[in-house]
């Protein structure tokens, strides 16, 4: 491995590293190194390890073991235990170990033992969905996967309804569609976002749009790997006369009385009509 600069020595203990998303340039000479030189290489799988050293022209000269959901828990002190005397790295498939990825039991336990755990920093879907997006993402909410029945989902979706952050979260192709749709419902379909497919990727895809928009196109166009990314929401009043109070301002300022209920009513608990119904009776007492 050729570098213009120095790499310090592999630490002891666990190193946590991120592995590209999809370009394999992205790979850090950090990486390279503990791949090449760690004791233990703890993947989530074996192959796309293999593949991935092959294919950046390195060799790792460890022992490789898998470390996936249903084996991780099992295996951690075993791994921890290798760490005091040497160098154990934890890999993803793709990205940052940990987030929606295993690679948790193994640190909990390094940590709890008093072991050395470090990060080698690098990919990671959440942020370069975040940068991407082209919305307001300063302050923002990762919600790993979107669940994948209706029920809990749609309860997932409620319980954003008064989110301010930026909301961002992986689904399947197959269930992307149902689930804009389902968010369009809770959180109205006027609300911005974004969905990020196949980072990095050849055919890397950003599509920007209301979720209404979006939850169409999705219906032909899902496929590959997907990041969401939904815009944060106003704060939701906590009373029916505020909702009132903010249609009477947009009134004021020229917005026809039913299309300013349906905007200040969209992603709270008030029914457009309702809020009509409110709005006319406030109207009618001021006379």
């Amino acid at each position: 491995m050729n570098t213009s600069f120095r790499l310090d020595p592999l630490p002891r203990g666990v190193i946590v590293a991120a592995t590209p998303l999809g370009n394999i340039a992205d790979a850090s000479a950090r990486l390279m190194q503990a791949l090449q030189h760690a004791d233990i290489v703890a993947a989530e799988d074996t192959r796309r390890v293999r593949n991935l050293a092959q294919a950046l022209g390195i060799e790792i000269r460890g022992k490789v073991v898998s470390n996936f959901d249903h084996n991780e828990e099992g295996r951690a002190a075993q791994l921890v235990e290798a760490a005091r005397s040497g160098t154990v790295l934890v890999v993803s498939d793709a990205g940052m170990p940990l987030v929606s990825d295993p690679g948790h039991s193994i640190v909990a336990a390094a940590v709890e033992a008093g072991v050395p755990v470090t990060c080698f920093p690098g990919p990671s879907a959440v942020p370069t969905a975040l940068a991407l997006s082209g919305l307001g993402v300063g302050h923002f909410l990762f919600d790993a996967f979107a669940p994948r029945k209706a029920g809990p989902r749609k309860a997932w979706l409620e319980s954003l309804r008064g989110e301010k952050r930026a909301i961002v979260f992986f689904e399947s192709p197959h269930r992307l569609a149902q689930t804009l749709a389902d968010a369009a419902a809770v959180l109205g379909e006027d609300r911005p976002a974004a969905v990020c497919r196949e980072l990095t990727k050849t055919y890397e895809e950003v599509k920007r749009g209301s979720l209404g928009e979006l939850a169409k196109w999705a219906e032909d166009n899902a496929r590959g790997e997907i990041t969401v990314v939904i815009e944060g929401g106003e704060e939701v009043p906590s009373s029916l006369e505020e909702l009132v109070d903010k249609v009477q301002r947009r009134v004021a300022d020229g917005v026809r009385a039913k299309d300013a209920c349906k905007e200040v009513a969209a992603g709270t608990q008030v029914s457009n009509r309702e809020l009509y119904d409110a709005f006319l009776s406030a109207r009618d007492s001021e006379k």
